[in-house]
């Protein structure tokens, strides 16, 4: 099998140094992590993807994000607050995502929280990004050992979050969706996607 062509450009450019080595965490990297959202839609699609990783690595769950899309009726949040008892066991036996009962519990409830955040401040998004004023944080990182696990904003959206009733969003895993989604622009300085990322505030 001839190998696979790389571009020039790809391969010249300078990454975060987590991104490195793996064709779906470079694209991944390159093309979604740290790019400002507002799409309801996507913003539940990572609100279960980091549920399901907690625990676990990053790379374990994009690999089974397709998996992940199809089981859970294409992240749309209305289908999944849906699903009952029988859609927990057919969940249960689906070996193309995590299979703990726990989690997949907490994707359930959450789908009914997230429903009941969007009919009280007219997005999810608006919600959210309220802890910020809409505006990301931009943070100008030298190396990833800079970058905090949790910041206060984390803590204070994961507080609110769980006394609302989520489960599985702890700060830790608020702070990873508050970084895939672009509430803060954790590319270190000599990333390319630094300043692609920053140009992109609205």
């Amino acid at each position: 099998m001839p190998a696979t062509k790389v571009s020039p450009l790809k391969a010249t450019r300078k990454r975060c140094e987590w991104a490195n080595g793996d064709a779906l965490y470079e694209q991944y990297h390159d093309e979604e992590w740290g790019v400002p959202c507002f799409d309801d839609h996507k913003l539940f699609e990572f609100l279960i993807l980091e549920g399901a990783q907690a625990g676990l690595s990053w790379i374990t769950i994009l690999r089974k994000r397709e998996n992940y899309r199809r089981a859970f009726a294409n992240f749309e949040a209305e289908k999944v607050a849906r699903f009952n008892s029988r859609s927990i066991e057919r969940l249960m036996s689906d070996a193309g995502i995590v299979r703990n009962r726990l989690k997949i519990e907490a994707a359930i409830s959450n789908a009914k929280l997230f429903l009941d955040l969007q009919q009280s401040h007219t997005s999810f998004s608006h919600y959210l990004w309220g802890f910020l004023d809409g505006q990301p944080n931009e943070n100008h990182w030298a190396s990833l050992n800079e970058c905090p696990a949790t910041t206060p904003v984390s803590d204070a959206i994961s507080k609110d979050m769980k006394k609302k009733g989520f489960r599985f969003f702890g700060s830790t895993i608020c702070y990873a969706h508050m970084q895939a989604m672009g509430m803060v622009n954790d590319h270190t300085i000599d990333c390319f996607r630094h300043s692609e990322c920053a140009a992109l505030k609205p």
